[in-house]
């Protein structure tokens, strides 16, 4: 989501902020903007373009400092414009850019208007600029201090002041900000990624930390204003790895990336131990009699799939739950349950607000399945298992979400492994059916121009159905989420079961229905579900395993997969639902890595 760069230095940074901006592009936003000091003046430049075209305006006016901030942003309050993007300027004294919400915004407006304050823009970040300058009494330290005691919401900001040069101000509450150290200069982001090339020591901010950035020192105090030391540490960041190579777009590079990123995910996993979730895992392990899993999107299928797996497998009930619906219901705690999050990026606000839910209501047994081993959620809970997927920069999740299943299998093996659920023989099946993975997807990869050949079909529909059975389910709904969310068709997925409980009403030939079909205990029941479609006129297209004796017809379209993988196939029957959304928003002209609307590290509720 939102993105943001900062930076003091006896250099030119205007370089530095736009390389730090299009190093947060994947993230998404609508518009973008930097700020700098020059010549004991605020200049700025924005655009509601890309951050290409912000740079070509700053090249055109020669805007160049030694103090600035930069900002990404993805609309929350007021529409994408010119006047909405960041930085915001107070009395061309103040500017400032925010990532998160601030939820007691009108109150301030009202108070601010009434002290003689004009706003130019609907975004609750100006109330923060305005308050800063209301309060600013010549030490912008202390100011923001002040500032972010009348803040209720979640934020990051980056500010500086026209009348103290060479000195930026950050501040973090509920949104991420890290710290970049250089030798007599220092710099502020929201990710890491953003500095990669600048600097490699790092410092990330706690929740309520404020820091001031200066040529020579960086001093943060705490949510009480108490001096504080974080740790610096170094931080390689993938610079090369957003690199697109011979590929379209980044979705079909990390699409293609799998095979490698699962070999990653599994490197080093020789057999299954508690000990790969962290020190603390027999013990905890021992402990729990259920787990419940919070996560959002992408992730929260992955948790579906995964409740199949560690119920079926370790014999331990699970619940999974929306993450940004748990924390606003009444819910039952178990304190001997073992609270599982999901999360590509471990910044996912909603997310990391459950978890907080989940151990103040007394569940302190907690563990992560994250790509980011710096991240939020990774130092939040006690237990972590980092997926090592690389950099994902396409908004619709590919080998994250893949990447995610094989550590969600490893921990359904390490449960039932300590509660003495797993035999010998069966560690070292599942052990060898893991070290397959990657040359099974990349067989599966093989099958695109297959998968291409219905993308152009698919391409002329506006709506669509996916159905699975069991373990597949969560899978198909994956697959309908690829597809609505880059190439814009409506996508719905049912368990193949409830086609008769109402979605028949929707199938006539225009509704194309795409199921997914491996050989399993459930294989026959679901022919029968698509012969229900058959008899109302639907177009089926069959994702089929080798030996499912599923056979192409009038209206029934098959590819079929080279093998059955038993309990690992989802990790194998979501790769051609990726490849057929992504095809499909190639034929209709999509911005496939960019969709409308979304964005990719979701940092506001």
């Amino acid at each position: 989501m939102c993105g943001i760069v900062g930076a003091v230095a006896q250099r030119n940074i205007t370089p530095i902020l736009v390389e730090g901006l299009k190093r947060l592009e994947y993230r998404g936003y609508d518009s973008c903007g930097v700020a700098l000091h020059v010549d004991g003046k605020l200049q700025r430049s924005r655009s509601t373009s890309r951050v290409a075209d912000l740079e070509t305006q700053i090249q055109q006016t020669a805007l160049s400092g030694f103090t600035g901030i930069a900002h990404t942003r993805w609309a929350t309050h007021g529409a994408p414009s010119s006047s909405n993007a960041h930085p915001h300027f107070s009395r061309d004294r103040i500017a400032l850019v925010h990532n998160g919400i601030i939820e007691n915004h009108e109150e301030l407006r009202a108070e601010l208007q009434a002290a003689g304050y004009v706003f130019e823009s609907q975004t609750d970040t100006e109330v923060i600029a305005h308050l800063v300058d209301h309060l600013y009494t010549g030490d912008l330290f202390e100011t923001v201090q002040q500032a972010v005691k009348r803040l209720t919401g979640a934020y990051a900001i980056a500010v500086f002041c026209r009348d103290e040069p060479h000195r930026v101000v950050g501040a973090r509450q509920g949104s991420p900000l890290i710290v970049g150290v250089g030798q007599g200069e220092n710099f502020l982001a929201s990710d890491a990624m953003a500095l990669a090339g600048t600097t490699d020591q790092i410092i990330y901010l706690e929740e309520g930390d404020v820091v001031d950035l200066q040529l020579q020192r960086c001093w943060i105090v705490d949510v009480n204003g108490k001096a504080v030391q974080r740790e610096v540490r170094t931080v390689h960041a993938h610079t090369g790895a957003a690199e697109l190579g011979p590929y379209r777009h980044y979705m079909q590079k990390e699409i293609f990336e799998q095979p490698r990123a699962i070999g990653d995910t599994l490197e080093g996993v020789t057999g299954i131990m508690p000990e790969l979730f962290g020190d603390k895992a027999f013990n905890i392990f021992k402990q729990i009699d259920s787990v419940l899993i919070l996560a959002c999107g992408t992730s929260y299928y992955a948790g579906l799939t995964a409740k199949y797996w560690i119920e079926s497998i370790a014999k331990v009930t699970v619940n999974v739950e929306i993450a940004s619906e748990y924390r606003y219901r009444d819910s039952v705690p178990n304190p001997n349950s073992l609270v599982v999050t999901i999360s590509q990026s471990g910044e996912t606000a909603d997310t990391l607000a459950a978890l907080k839910h989940a151990r103040a209501q007394g569940m302190q047994h907690t563990l992560t399945i994250c790509n980011v081993a710096t991240s939020a959620m990774v130092r939040e809970c006690e237990l972590s298992y980092i997926t090592r997927a690389g950099v994902e920069v396409g908004v619709a999740s590919t080998k994250a979400f893949t990447t995610q299943l094989a550590a969600l299998f490893l921990l359904a093996l390490a449960l039932a492994q300590t509660k003495g659920r797993l035999s010998d023989e069966q560690e070292a099946e599942h052990i060898k059916a893991l070290r397959h993975l990657p040359v099974a997807i990349s067989a599966v990869l093989a099958l695109e121009p297959q998968i291409i050949a219905w993308a152009e079909e698919f391409a002329r529909k506006e709506n669509a159905l996916f159905l699975g059975r069991g373990l597949h389910y969560p899978i198909a709904l994956e697959g309908a989420l690829k597809l609505k969310e880059i190439s814009y068709i409506h996508a719905e997925a049912y368990p193949a079961g409830e086609l008769k409980h109402g979605p028949l009403a929707l199938v006539t030939k225009e509704m194309p229905v795409v199921t997914v079909a491996p050989k399993d205990a459930l294989i026959e029941k679901l022919k029968s579900n698509m012969q229900e479609v058959r008899a109302r006129g639907g177009e089926l297209y069959v994702f089929a395993d080798a030996d499912s004796r599923i056979a192409p017809s009038e209206g029934v379209h098959v590819i079929r997969l080279p093998e059955h993988y038993g309990q690992l196939s989802p990790i194998l029957h979501v790769v051609p639902l990726q490849l057929l959304a992504y095809h499909t928003a190639l034929a209709r002209g999509t911005d496939v890595d960019k969709p409308r609307n979304l964005a990719k590290s979701v940092t506001v509720e």
